[in-house]
């Protein structure tokens, strides 16, 4: 199958902090040991060199993404590359190839992918909007691209059961019939950070480390995690670890969120509260998260899915969450919380219950067993058939 892989990257300074290239990374080379022939559209290069490569411009802004695509550019590509599949990872851009493919003459199959939902929904149904995407009052426009993106697909797919839910519940809010298209699949773990518990090397007890490994927006509620560090560090048995994954941003994106600087320079002057970078080096990366006990989810509520979790659980670390959207599916209910004091007990019993930390050490590294990259690229060449 021939497969042309339309990936936009917000950061295109720190790729190791870009989800959405990480994943494409990830699945390319495994795609293309199942046969397929890939060709991967993005600002940087990603896979191995069997891929196909076709740098795009980056966008600038998180709404130039999902505004202004170049249908012309899109024509010319299709018309090279001749594919029988096409993957738009920015869902509201799917309107735009949908558009290409008919001017091209090409009747392949278009699937989006919808890899970050604008939106999420409370216990009693009521529809949230992504505040990252609200700026000037952009929020329910891009709501109704989201929407556009899922009527011009042939397939829709979606991280977890919990991302499914919301966008058939969005999609019927706003009329579109998503019929036979909707299919779950997960994104790849990174093999790289994965390490059998049993071999890890036991942390002391004392002053054992938690690490919040989660980009430090404001929209995933780190304001709520500066407070609960607080309360974690307090009692002298647990210390965190943050990672500070963006490094220096560029000024267009600061520009419209600088809620990440404000963070970490908050976090950084707790006690007892490391910020460290991995400086885009993903041996450093797994070296900081081998060097902690226990991983913190975020507070995001619109969370359909979380890297920097199975970034965890890879590598043995039990992760500790708030009972919100696809972190309540996921994670053992026994790591769940509601209340701070819950999460401080948690992180407590986790430092210094050997027994408990290798019973769910062992259970985070397991639930991440389904997600190697052969399995989740069989599953992805299933929903393009």
């Amino acid at each position: 199958m021939r497969v042309l892989y339309l990936l936009n990257i917000s950061n295109p300074d720190r790729l190791s902090a870009d989800s959405g290239w990480i994943f494409a990374d990830l699945l390319a080379p495994a795609l293309a040991d199942a046969g397929a022939e890939l060709t991967v559209a993005a600002p940087a290069p990603a896979g191995d060199g069997r891929c196909g490569f076709h740098r795009t411009k980056v966008p600038g802004t998180k709404y130039r993404a999902r505004f202004s695509a170049d249908i012309g550019e899109l024509v010319d590509l299709i018309r090279e590359t001749r594919p029988e599949a096409v993957v738009a990872n920015q869902i509201e851009e799917a309107p735009a190839v949908r558009t290409a493919l008919l001017e091209a003459g090409s009747d392949a199959v278009l699937a989006g992918y919808c890899h970050y939902l604008p939106f999420s929904f409370t216990g009693g149904g009521q529809l949230l909007l992504d505040p990252s995407l609200n700026d000037a009052g952009l929020g329910r426009p891009v709501l109704l691209a989201f929407a556009a993106g899922l009527a011009a697909c042939d397939r829709v797919m979606v991280h977890s059961a919990t991302a499914a839910s919301w966008v058939s519940a969005a999609a019927a809010r706003t009329t579109v019939d998503l019929g036979e298209k909707l299919r779950v699949v997960p994104a790849p773990r990174d093999e790289r950070l994965v390490r059998d518990p049993a071999t890890a090397r036991r942390q002391q007890d004392a002053g054992a480390i938690g690490v919040y490994n989660h980009r430090l927006y404001a929209h995933y509620g780190t304001q709520r995690f500066v407070e609960l560090a607080r309360d974690l560090v307090a009692s002298n048995t647990v210390r965190l670890r943050v990672m500070d994954l963006f490094g220096q941003r560029r000024a267009a994106r600061t520009g419209l969120d600088d809620s990440p600087e404000k963070m970490r320079d908050q976090l950084a002057a707790l006690p007892h509260v490391q910020v460290v970078s991995d400086r885009g080096d993903r041996v450093r990366y797994k070296n900081l998260l081998a060097g902690a006990r226990f991983g913190i989810a975020p507070f995001r509520p619109g969370c359909p899915w979380s890297m920097s979790v199975i970034d965890c659980q890879g590598m043995g670390l039990p992760v500790i969450s708030p009972r919100l959207g696809w972190l309540a599916e996921h994670i053992d209910p026994e790591l769940c919380f509601t209340t701070p004091d819950e999460a401080v007990a948690l992180a407590e019993r986790l430092a210094t219950d050997n027994e408990f930390h290798a019973v769910h050490a062992k259970r985070a590294h397991a639930s991440t067993a389904d997600f190697a990259p052969a399995l989740v690229a069989a599953r992805y060449l299933e929903a393009l058939a």
